[in-house]
């Protein structure tokens, strides 16, 4: 499971970041594919980027919502919503386990020898920051404005780890005459940068738990989208191994549908009773069909 996960993502991560033409012009990919949102958190500003970023368009979109006229902002709006929907409709935050560059990044980070210790044990407090950041994310693009009406994007400029290093250390490395721009807000993407590299290295997909807005997104599916994650409770012998190995802390046998889960299967991987099952169209199968 493990190495058909790390293929999966290794794969995904060179779907999002599969344009070598950088190698060449010295630019970034402007072309067609630039007006599909990625399913991962991956910045369109990379070098190597084919997509967009669910986040910045979002941002992007909620920035310019005073100057977009009221078709536009019909139209613009629907596109967006649509991606949402069809990521997070069919596959939850499987997306997350098994296809977001960022994510797989941080399983790599973690590989890392170093003291480990989960950071926040507390889920309560986790859903409280990340809300925190959604409403980053979704109020200030259009809360905080300048004359023309134009917002900022506050998460992409400001925090987004996978920006500065996807698209921002590259960036600059491709083009040395960048560092004479380098001002405060690059220093602290910098710095939020370092604090996540660090976190990853100690706790297990650190960024994914306690920040991640798309993440958080995309969990508000997990109880309804079509691939599923079921629990069956009759064929559990409680021996805890499945809480051991979740990267994000959560407990499988009772969390399985909660915005937390990753979907990354590996409590499935361990159960030997097979208590816990997945695919698509979960949701109707009885208790009495997986025995």
């Amino acid at each position: 499971m493990q190495k058909k996960r790390l293929l999966c993502q290794t794969g995904f991560f060179f779907v999002h970041n599969g344009y070598l033409g950088f190698i060449f012009s010295g630019s970034i990919y402007t072309g067609f594919f630039k007006r599909v949102c990625a399913p991962g958190l991956n910045c369109a500003s990379c070098p190597a980027a084919l997509f967009a970023c669910p986040i910045g368009i979002l941002q992007n979109f909620l920035a310019s919502l005073k100057v977009f006229n009221f078709k536009s902002l019909v139209s613009i709006g629907s596109y967006i919503l649509g991606f949402f929907l069809l990521y997070g409709a069919i596959f939850g935050r499987l997306i997350c386990g098994w296809v977001c560059p960022f994510g797989f990044i941080q399983d790599l980070l973690y590989k890392v020898p170093f003291f480990k210790k989960r950071l926040i044990t507390s889920l309560t407090l986790q859903r409280a920051i990340r809300v925190l950041v959604l409403f980053t994310v979704l109020v200030f693009p259009w809360l905080f404005l300048n004359s023309i009406g134009i917002g900022e994007e506050t998460f992409c400029k400001y925090i987004c780890p996978s920006g500065t290093l996807l698209a921002g250390l590259p960036n600059i490395a491709l083009h040395p005459s960048f560092t004479s721009m380098i001002g405060k807000v690059f220093c602290l993407k910098l710095f939020v940068l370092f604090v996540v590299i660090v976190g990853a290295i100690v706790d297990q997909r650190f960024f994914c738990k306690y920040v991640c807005p798309l993440g958080f997104i995309y969990g508000f599916f997990n109880s309804m989208s079509i691939f599923r994650v079921k629990h069956i409770a009759e064929k559990c012998n409680d021996c805890k191994m499945c809480t051991r190995v979740c990267p994000v802390g959560i407990d499988p046998r009772t969390q399985v549908d909660t915005v937390e889960c990753i979907r990354c299967l590996n409590c499935a991987k361990v159960c030997k009773n097979q208590a816990i099952i997945y695919g698509f169209n979960l949701k109707d199968v009885s208790e009495a069909e997986v025995k």
